[in-house]
C-alpha cells in the first residue's frame, strides 16, 4: 500500500484535525446525498455461513467487540465514526451517504466523481488483540481500492504505524497485507500478496501480540512479522475504508461489502 495513508473523520462535535504525519484537517464540505438504500445491492444477503475463521481454528474465544451489521440503515453511531471530508490524499470527498447498512452487510459505495466512504470503530481501542472480518469486494474499478486497517488511536503515531491487513489494489485477484512501521525511506513497511477471488466472501484475520503481527487469510497464516522493531508504539482501532486513487481515466461506481467483524482479547 502507498505509505501514509491519511483518514479523516467527523465527530459529534464536528469536523477533527488528524494528528500526526502531516495529517490535514477534515473537511466540512459534504457531498450530494447518495441514497443509502440504493447503495445496498437488492437481494444482497449475508454469506451462507461465517467461513473458515482463524478465530475458530486458533481458539482465540469469546468476541468481546465488533459489529454484526444486523441492522438497516447508517453505521451504528455508537460503534462508529463515519469520515466526511477529503478523500484519500485529498482525492475526492469521503460521505457519510456512501455507507449503508442491510441485508445483513455493510456497504460501502463509491461512484463516478470518487465520493465514497469510511468509518472508523469507537470500539476495541486497544494495544494488542486480534481482529477478524469477513469482507467480499465484488466487482470494481481498478481505481477504487478496498481495505480493512488497524489504525493508531487518536491519529496519532510517531512511526505512523498501520496495519492493512486486507487491501484490494489495481489487481482485482489479488489480497495484500501491509505492516506500515516507519513514515518512509527505503524500508518503511512490510509486505504479502495472496491470490484470490476477492469477489466471494472471505475471512481476513490480524493477530497482534508482543510477540509480533500475524495475519490470516480463510484460517491459514499468511503473514508474519517478529521485527520488535516494527510494532505499533500505540493502541489501535478498526477502520473499514473504500479509497479512491484516480489515474485520469473515467471512474466506475464500486462497491465493498463486509458482513461482520470481529473482536477479541
Amino acid at each position: 500500500m502507498f505509505a501514509n495513508r491519511r483518514t479523516a473523520a467527523l465527530g459529534a462535535a464536528g469536523a477533527l484535525a488528524l494528528a500526526g504525519c502531516g495529517a490535514a484537517p477534515a473537511s466540512r464540505e459534504r457531498a450530494p446525498a447518495i441514497d443509502r438504500a440504493a447503495a445496498v445491492t437488492p437481494g444482497t444477503q449475508a454469506a451462507v455461513s461465517d467461513g473458515t475463521q482463524a478465530a475458530v481454528g486458533h481458539g482465540w474465544g469469546p468476541v468481546v467487540a465488533g459489529d454484526e451489521f444486523n441492522y438497516a440503515g447508517p453505521p451504528d453511531p455508537a460503534k462508529w465514526t463515519v469520515y466526511a471530508g477529503p478523500g484519500h490524499a485529498g482525492k475526492g470527498i469521503r460521505s457519510p451517504d456512501a455507507l449503508g447498512v442491510g441485508g445483513g452487510v455493510l456497504t460501502v459505495s463509491g461512484d463516478a466523481a470518487g465520493t465514497t466512504g469510511g468509518m472508523s470503530a469507537r470500539f476495541a481501542q486497544q494495544r494488542y488483540g486480534r481482529w477478524e472480518a469477513r469482507m467480499k469486494i465484488g466487482q470494481r474499478d481498478l481505481q477504487y481500492h478496498p481495505v480493512l486497517i488497524l489504525w493508531p488511536n487518536n491519529n496519532i503515531s510517531s512511526t505512523c504505524a498501520e496495519i492493512d491487513y486486507a487491501e484490494g489494489s489495481v489487481n482485482t485477484a489479488q489480497i495484500k497485507f501491509f505492516l506500515h512501521y516507519a513514515c518512509g525511506g527505503p524500508n518503511f513497511q512490510t509486505t504479502a500478496a495472496k491470490t484470490i477471488d476477492t469477489t466471494q466472501w472471505h475471512n481476513y484475520a490480524v493477530e497482534w501480540t508482543p510477540a509480533g503481527i500475524t495475519g490470516y487469510l480463510d484460517g491459514s497464516l499468511w503473514f508474519v512479522d517478529t521485527n520488535p522493531t516494527h510494532q505499533p508504539t500505540v493502541g489501535m482501532h478498526q477502520t473499514v475504508q473504500l479509497d479512491w486513487f484516480p489515474n485520469g481515466t473515467p471512474t466506475k461506481p464500486s462497491q465493498m461489502q463486509v458482513d461482520w467483524i470481529r473482536v477479541y482479547k
